[in-house]
Parts: C-alpha cells; sequence; structure tokens
C-alpha cells in the first residue's frame, strides 16, 4: 500500500486503517477484486454475497486473500455483506454463505435489509469461531431511520452502525431522511464516550463530502456509486458509460428495477436508486409487467443502456472518470485531509490579531 498521511478516527482505531473511507457492499458489483483495491489503498472494502451462492462467495473470498496476500490462517481485511431479507427466505442457503465467510476470517460481516435483523447478529455471534476474542468478527448494521439505529445501538449493540440517507443509490427507505438530517439524529442517540462508531452513507463522491461528514461527527463514510465506476467493479463498461453519461436529476427512487428482473421480497417501505431509463418510464405509465420483464432481459442482452439496471446515488453527477478503485480512496482520503486543514485554516485565520 502507498504511504498516505492517516486520518484517524474511532472507525479507522478499530479497524486498523489508514483512511476512513469504506467501499459499501454492493450486490452485483462489489467482488474481491473492489474490496481487496479499496483495503490496498488504505480504506476498508466489503465485498457483497447478495444473491449469489455460497461457492460464488467462496470464491470471491479467495480472491480477496490472494490480492492481498493473506495467509490462509490469518484474518482477510475486507468484509462481507448480507440481505437478512435473502438470508431469511433461504435459511439453509444462509447457515452455508455464513459458514463460507466466518471460516474464511474476514474481518467483518455488513448486515441489512431485514424484518428482524437482529436474528442474524446473533446467529453471527454464536457461529463466529473468533467470538470473545480481539480477532471477534466485527459487525456493521445498516439503518435508514431512527427506530432502527435504536435497535441496533441498545437491542443488537452492533460494532458498527451505518446510517444511509435517502441520497443512496440502491436499496434503501423510500421515505427516508437526507444524510445530512438523519446522521445528527442519530448520532443524538449514541454516547460518546463508549458507543459505535457512525458510518455516514449516501449520495458521496467527492473528498470534500467526506471532510463534511466526519465534521458532522461520522467516525467514517461510505461510497458506493464511486467505486462502480472503477474497472474491479463488477459493473459492465455499459453500466458505468450511463453512469458517466447521468446527471444528478436522472437518479430516482422506483420499484422498476425489482419489477423487471423479479426481486421482490424487500421489507415494507424499501425501493431502489437508479438512473432513469426507458425501463423506469414503462414502469411509471402502467406497462404490463409482463413486458416489461420482457424488454428488460432482451435489453441485457443487447446491452441497451435504455433499458438496464444502473443503481446510482444522487451524487452520480458529481463523478466524470473511471479510475482504479485504489487511486479513487487516495485521491478521496487527499482532498478530504486538504479540506479538514483549510477548514481548520479558517480558525487560525479568526484568531489572529486584526492590524
Amino acid at each position: 500500500m502507498d504511504q498516505i498521511t492517516p486520518i484517524e478516527t474511532q472507525f479507522t482505531q478499530l479497524l486498523g486503517v489508514k483512511t476512513p473511507i469504506v467501499s459499501g457492499a454492493m450486490a452485483g458489483a462489489s467482488g474481491g477484486a473492489l474490496a481487496a483495491a479499496v483495503t490496498l489503498g488504505g480504506g476498508f472494502g466489503f465485498l457483497s454475497a447478495g444473491y449469489d451462492a455460497p461457492e460464488t462467495l467462496k470464491k470471491e473470498i479467495n480472491l480477496t486473500r490472494d490480492l492481498l496476500h493473506t495467509e490462509e490462517q490469518d484474518t482477510v481485511h475486507v468484509g462481507v455483506g448480507f440481505l437478512c431479507w435473502q438470508l431469511d427466505k433461504f435459511p439453509s442457503k444462509a447457515e452455508e454463505l455464513l459458514s463460507v465467510t466466518l471460516a474464511s476470517r474476514v474481518q467483518a460481516v455488513w448486515l441489512a435489509f431485514g424484518e428482524d435483523v437482529g436474528v442474524w447478529v446473533k446467529y453471527v455471534r454464536e457461529h463466529d469461531p473468533r467470538a470473545g476474542s480481539a480477532d471477534a468478527v466485527k459487525i456493521f448494521v445498516q439503518i435508514t431511520n431512527v427506530a432502527e439505529a435504536q435497535l441496533a445501538l441498545k437491542e443488537w449493540k452492533a460494532d458498527v452502525i451505518v446510517v444511509q440517507g435517502v441520497e443512496a443509490g440502491g436499496h434503501g427507505l423510500a421515505a427516508g431522511l437526507p444524510l445530512l438530517t438523519l446522521f445528527p439524529l442519530v448520532a443524538s442517540l449514541v454516547p460518546e464516550s463508549n458507543g459505535p462508531p457512525l458510518l455516514a452513507a449516501g449520495g458521496v463522491a467527492t473528498g470534500s463530502q467526506v471532510a463534511a461528514l466526519l465534521a458532522l461527527g461520522a467516525s467514517g463514510v461510505v461510497l458506493g456509486t464511486r467505486f462502480l465506476l472503477s474497472p474491479e467493479s463488477l459493473y459492465t463498461d455499459t453500466q458505468r458509460r450511463a453512469l458517466l453519461d447521468a446527471e444528478s436529476t436522472l437518479s430516482v427512487r422506483t420499484m422498476a428495477f425489482d419489477y423487471a428482473r423479479n426481486t421482490l421480497g424487500w421489507p415494507k417501505g424499501i425501493d431502489g436508486r437508479g438512473l432513469r431509463n426507458a425501463t423506469v418510464d414503462d414502469y411509471e405509465r402502467g406497462e404490463d409487467i409482463t413486458i416489461i420483464r420482457e424488454k428488460f432481459e432482451q435489453g441485457i442482452r443487447e446491452g441497451d443502456q435504455n433499458r438496464i439496471l444502473v443503481w446510482g446515488g444522487s451524487g452520480v453527477g458529481l463523478m466524470s472518470q473511471v479510475k482504479p478503485a485504489k487511486e479513487i480512496v487516495q485521491e478521496l482520503h487527499a482532498a478530504c485531509s486538504h479540506r479538514i486543514k483549510h477548514t481548520a485554516g479558517l480558525l487560525d485565520l479568526a484568531e489572529k490579531p486584526k492590524l
């Protein structure tokens, strides 16, 4: 890893990383290559179990282990994300996925979107072979409102809480609050002395935004869409082109893509944020779902940018280049550091005597 001047927070100390930048666990986009590249850049990378088979997940974790040159008996400094509604729906598969994950000695598990996420928090803790040690797997719980935050904090005892604003690409609370409103509400619940680190997520694309969220009290910041624009993500060139072409106004909340691909098991109130295209337009016009699905599947076969699924947060208009994920992390870190120093300088100016 290239040398960077560390930014120290409660989160970076917990995970032993140099910068408080995290890549989100994005189903269909976050594989082993992306997770490893983010970690190599000094941040913390997640891969997503998503809808994968256990064999596929194991292959991706092994890829990460190889890229990070981690010995079999050592902890792999990445995390694995899970959709809890998928774990609920397929309990036997869930046990296999979690068994593979825990046996692989990853550093963290990210749990999101379930009717009772606490069931899986308990399961992970009970089945973690490193439980009770300093090396125990760290449990990240993603929340989208204050009620979920209270559960994650008081009942589930999450090691890290990810606060997701409505601006986030991919799935989230349809009627959620903007990050700059939700984050302070959640932060007010957390004891300053011994509470878990809070990560901020949703619409973040630049180092200045990372700095602003650290100033707001975040211990780390999650970016998703920005890392889709890296060669290590599992997105196709067509999907990346769509992101590069998009203005932020094209990022919309919709159930169109879930109906188009028949992924309709999400908890009540959850929808997705992606790029408006003909699939979304047809859905909003009330087109027959069977026809929408046929056109969607044809679009996938033909690589039709105007039909395929492209998740993207509200910060998509701030992104203009595809870059290696490691480089993205280090550019974000440098810009964040610059903004923090510049802002601190405002206090120095204010304290200087006026002649």
